[in-house]
């Protein structure tokens, strides 16, 4: 039983599915690991608690419906993971050393909002601050979801109506510009999803403090955009070390989930 409470229903998922890596993975700031060994996801006004059951087979805190409707394109469950990995060229060892390590992981299709003000926020952070700051502001202005004791990412209607004691206490340091820009001119972020990649990735760094790197933190895991990778110091030191400086996910097919489990390897294997 989860602090949600009872799970209803199990699923089962065939491909590369791993729930501690999707919780560490670095795409998706409000995961947790709850004290039954569940782990709870949030999406807009909805709450999953997931715990491994047995191969391939998870129980999980929704019915059928509701899994189909909001956690399947979630978990991005129509794409098949394993055999993307297949695909990576042999000689290529580090890229392959790095799918491994990081199988497992998949693209989580977040709330593009939430996703876009996390990863201003991420800027010149660490995961536990920035898990700490993003926690703090759905406490602080969010709608509680259901009686779950969890908190919706507010929407930039109610952001515009924070005073200045609020923004202060989010402690988001120089990002507080960046955020409170973004939430006076916030786009339809819903509207987006029908422009193509270039046009997607124009949109997002129009905006006030939105580089390419939270453009593409946000096309990739909010709009499922997987051929696009974001380069980080992590992704940056893998070309330096392991590719002589070559970027070698510029224009390549699924780069994006290439670009997690390089991440994740990098990370993981110092």
């Amino acid at each position: 039983m989860s602090e949600q409470g009872a799970f209803i229903n199990s699923v089962k998922i065939s491909d590369d599915f791993d729930l501690e890596k999707l919780r560490i993975s670095g795409q998706c700031f409000r995961i947790k690991l709850l004290p039954d060994g569940a782990y709870r996801f949030i999406k807009g006004g909805h709450v999953l608690d997931m715990k491994m059951s047995g191969k391939g087979t998870y129980d999980v805190s929704c019915r059928d419906e509701e899994f189909a409707d909001i956690w399947h394109d979630y978990f991005d469950l129509d794409r098949n993971y394993r055999a993307i990995r297949r695909r990576i060229d042999p000689s290529d060892t580090y890229l392959r050393a790095a799918a491994e390590s990081g199988k497992g992981i998949r693209i989580l299709k977040q709330d593009p909002w939430e996703c876009l003000i996390s990863f201003i926020i991420s800027q010149r952070k660490n995961i536990p601050a920035i898990t700490a700051a993003v926690e703090s502001v759905c406490r602080s202005a969010g709608l509680e979801i259901g009686g779950t004791g969890e908190y919706e990412f507010p929407r930039a209607a109610r952001m515009r109506t924070f005073s200045d004691e609020q923004w202060k206490a989010f402690k988001l340091g120089y990002r507080e510009k960046y955020i409170r820009r973004a939430v006076a001119d916030a786009p339809d972020m819903e509207s987006l999803a029908g422009l193509s990649d270039e046009e997607l990735m124009d949109s997002l760094t129009a905006m006030y403090g939105v580089g390419i790197k939270v453009a593409s933190c946000t096309a990739l895991f909010a709009y499922s955009r997987v051929d696009l990778a974001p380069v980080d110091v992590w992704i940056k030191r893998v070309f330096d070390e392991q590719y002589g400086g070559e970027d070698v996910l510029s224009g390549r097919k699924d780069a994006g989930i290439l670009q997690q489990y390089l991440f994740y390897h990098a990370r993981v294997s110092g």
